[in-house]
């Protein structure tokens, strides 16, 4: 049995699940409704009010991604932002989670090739030990 394995290049904006199978990749984006429009007009409002709305959206945002591995066995999170530890802690508190391995790796701003690139390497070591 093959493992399901996805790498997850995020920010607080958007994710890029990159999902692996036979040295091919598939992409799905996520993107966060809490756009930087919203930061601005939040200027205007109170700032609990604001606060408030920015972790609801946040937190649906996360919420989404994490519908979106549940089926997958390895995943990597990784990113510039503190967004993947963010999400690797609601992931670690959640029991639907348990028997998912999940990694956060440090990650820059990336293109879309480089991405791929290293979800390729990260699980190359693992796909390669299956076969």
């Amino acid at each position: 049995m093959t493992k399901k394995c996805i790498g997850i290049w995020m920010d607080h904006t958007s994710a890029h699940l990159m999902e692996l199978t036979n040295d091919e990749m598939t992409t799905k984006t996520i993107e966060s409704k809490f756009t930087s429009e919203q930061r601005r007009d939040n200027f205007h409002t109170s700032e609990k009010a604001a606060h408030n709305r920015e972790q609801r959206e946040e937190f649906a945002y996360y919420q989404e991604i994490a519908e979106s591995i549940k089926q997958y066995q390895e995943v990597l999170l990784f990113g510039p932002t503190e967004a993947k530890t963010e999400l690797f802690n609601i992931l670690k508190a959640d029991h639907h989670f348990d028997k998912i391995h999940i990694e956060t790796k440090p990650g820059d701003k990336m293109t879309e090739n480089q991405q791929y690139a290293f979800v390729k390497e990260h699980f190359s070591k693992q796909l390669s030990s299956i076969k």
